[in-house]
Formats: C-alpha cells, structure tokens, sequence
C-alpha cells in the first residue's frame, strides 16, 4: 500500500505546527496576567520557566520512544491532549501551586509536539522533494502572532480577565487539532524517507509526492551521527536562547519597566513574531536559490544587533523594534538547523530530530531563566545582552548548513 503526500497531509502537518504557536504564545503573553492573579513574582517565573524546559525535554524523549513504538503522528495528538489540559488548568488557577502542575501537564505536551511536528515536517519535506520546513515553521509564527494580537484585544476585557479568556481560546485550538489531524498526517513507522542528489535542501527522489511500501527486511540502524547532532543542535539552542528570551519577557519588559500599557506590551512579541514570520515566508525561496549558509550568516548577524538595541536603549519603541530585528535571525536558523539535521541519517529521522529538538530547551533555560535571574539586578532589558553575546560563537556552525559539509558530519554519507 502506497501513502500519497496530498494537500489534506500537508494541511494537517501545518495546522500542528499552528497549534503548537498558538498555545505557547498564549501562555508568554499571558504572564502579566498570571502574575496578577496569582501572586507569583519574576524569580518564581524564571523557576516554572526553568521547570517547564526540562519537562519539555521530558516529554521530547517520550515522544521519540513514542514515535518508534507507534508513529510520530500518535506523538502529536497526545501532546496536543496534554497541552489542552495543561492550557485549561493554567486559565483555572489562582494560586502558584495549581499554577505549577497546570505547567507540568502543559510542558510535557509542549514537548511532545516541539519533537513531534518537526519529525512531520522534517518527512514531509523529504516526501515533497523540496525545502518546506521554514514554511511549516511560518504556520506556527502565523498562528503566535494572532495569539499575541488576540491577547492584546482581550486585554480591553481587564489584564486578568483577558488573559484568562485568550487561554480558553487556546485550549478549543489544541482540541480541535488534535482530533482533526490524525487519520491524514504521516505514518512514520510506514515508509522512510526517499534518496535524494547531493543539491543542498533539494529531494528530486521523492517528486511524484508518492512513498513506497517500506521493505520487508529492515537493514541494520544506523549510528546517531555525534558530530552532526552537537553542531546543529548547538545552532538550535543559540537561536531558543533568543526566542525563549523575546517569548518569555518581552511583553513583561515592556509593561513593568517601560510602562507599556495592557494592550501595548504583547505588540513586542507580535513585532518579533512578524519578523520571524516573514523570514520563515522568504526562507525556502531564498535556500533554493542561496543556500543554506548565505541565508543564515546575515540574518543571524541582524538579529544580535536587535538584543543590542533592546538592552541599551530602554524605550517602548527601541525594543519592539529590536524585538522585530531578533525575530529576522530566529526565524530563519531553526528551520535551516533541523532540515540540514534531517539530513545526517535518513533511516532514523525521527530520532535524530528527537536528539536535535532537546537542544531547544538548553536553549530555552539559558534564554528564559538567565534574563529572569538578571532580572533583580541589572533590569531586565540589559539582560537581553546574553542572547546577543551567544549568537557570536554559534554562527561558527553556520558553514555546516551547507550541503557538502553536512555529508561530512554525517560520516561521509550524501545527504538526504
């Protein structure tokens, strides 16, 4: 039996990716609200921030071993589950410790997803036979910016009572996602991913859009490329550390410090989102006719003079566009980490994105958890100097993006 790539597929791996944007932008720019309602301070954000990475990661392992076990496809829907109810114990909680186990259910699923979706994605590509992962990713960017702009009309309703409502919102999204997708989303336990030339990003094997029975006999595992996971993992975690940063303060930075009012702080992250959005839109046009490695140097480039921009000069309007700034390097370097990842071992793709993905939340702790700790001593807009300063020594893994070097990091073998 053959499984056809069709529109309905590709519409499903998107809306995943959409979800997976829309519920984590409700919680960011939920925060003031949150604070409001429960009591909770900048310190213990930062510890439920700290908590939340690493049951993220948590639940990136689960849904490898899930996705061997059972499919990628089976790991989207139960993360999508536990973030519907981790999204509606947080709208219900008035107090920290209800408020902390609200994060525990929806961090798991957070993780569950952020592994999942990209295994999707990362197979779709390959079946489609060109770049698409930075397209996928702009779904998720759509759907962040219209959680930060839904946060922003309800905060008309109060800074509590908006909050609250847009986390409602998002837990019928993470539902209705969840049940709708699985029967047209990939089996990755049914097929593997098809030979491809050696043109970076480019998958001619695959252009009929139609994958072959998988064969009786499976060969042998391949080895977990080491060198190729720390290099472009250590490329996703310099562009988390920025997006966990902008995520998880910028709408905090620009109410408590700057004085922004309730419907003027989330436009920070929505500017920022709005930047992503239009790199991730320009991104696989521009890899066709670039590469991997002239995208990625000067986008990354600009993106380290935005942080620069936000922590030194403390005005509402500097920050939402150095936010904005950030989001064109962000946007751009994690879709052109995984796909170039997603070429290092073909036959077990669905575990080296798992590996790759945990590196998000190494980034996540440093980018959300550092500017919260610096937070009671500097400020928090001089804080946004640590994404800058770490975007410097990861733009070294840049030149591996392209496609030739990636062979190398995957031992020798041409890339997928």
């Amino acid at each position: 039996m053959q499984q056809v790539v069709d529109v309905r597929t590709r519409v499903a791996v998107g809306a995943t990716y959409a979800a997976q944007g829309f519920g984590y932008a409700t919680v960011v720019t939920a925060l003031p609200g949150l604070k409001a309602r429960t009591g909770i301070d900048d310190a213990m954000i930062s510890v439920v921030l700290l908590m939340g990475a690493l049951l993220a990661a948590a639940g990136s392992v689960a849904a490898e071993r899930i996705a061997r076990r059972w499919s990628s496809r089976s790991a989207v829907v139960l993360g999508l589950l536990a973030q519907a109810a981790g999204l509606a114990l947080v709208a219900s909680a008035t107090s920290v410790p209800v408020l902390v186990v609200a994060f525990v259910a929806f961090a798991l699923g957070l993780g569950m997803v952020d592994a999942s979706s990209n295994m999707q994605g990362v197979a779709l590509q390959h079946h489609v036979g060109r770049p698409i992962v930075s397209t996928l990713f702009a779904c998720l960017t759509v759907a962040a910016i219209t959680a930060a702009l839904v946060q922003s009309g309800l905060a008309r309703l109060g800074t509590t009572t908006g909050a609250v409502s847009a986390l409602v919102v998002a837990v019928l999204v993470a539902a209705a996602v969840a049940l709708l997708v699985r029967p047209v989303l990939l089996d990755s336990t049914a097929s593997q991913p098809p030979p491809a030339d050696d043109h970076e990003g480019i998958l001619p094997g695959a252009r009929t859009g139609v994958v072959a029975d998988a064969p009786a006999a499976a060969p042998a595992r391949t080895p977990l490329p080491r060198a190729g996971l720390w290099v472009f993992g250590a490329l996703v975690a310099a562009a988390f550390v920025v997006d966990a940063a902008v995520s998880s303060w910028s709408t905090v930075y620009l109410h408590d410090e700057l004085a922004a009012s309730a419907s003027v702080a989330p436009l920070g992250y929505a500017a920022y989102q709005g930047a992503v959005l239009i790199a991730r839109l320009l991104g696989d046009p521009l890899v066709r006719r670039h590469g991997r490695v002239r995208v990625a140097a000067p986008t990354g480039a600009v993106a380290a003079a935005g942080l620069v921009l936000v922590a030194l000069v403390p005005s509402p309007e500097a920050a939402i566009v150095g936010f904005a700034l950030a989001g064109i390097g962000a946007g751009t370097l994690v879709p052109l980490a995984f796909s170039a990842a997603g070429e290092l071992a073909p036959d077990r793709l669905d575990d080296v994105i798992a590996r790759i993905n945990l590196f998000n939340y190494a980034g996540a702790l440093i980018g959300s958890v550092s500017i919260g700790l610096l937070a009671g001593i500097t400020g928090i807009g001089p804080g946004f100097l640590v994404p800058a300063l770490l975007l410097v020594p990861a733009m070294a893994a840049v030149p591996r993006l392209a496609g030739a070097r990636v062979a190398e990091l995957a031992g020798g073998r041409p890339p997928a």
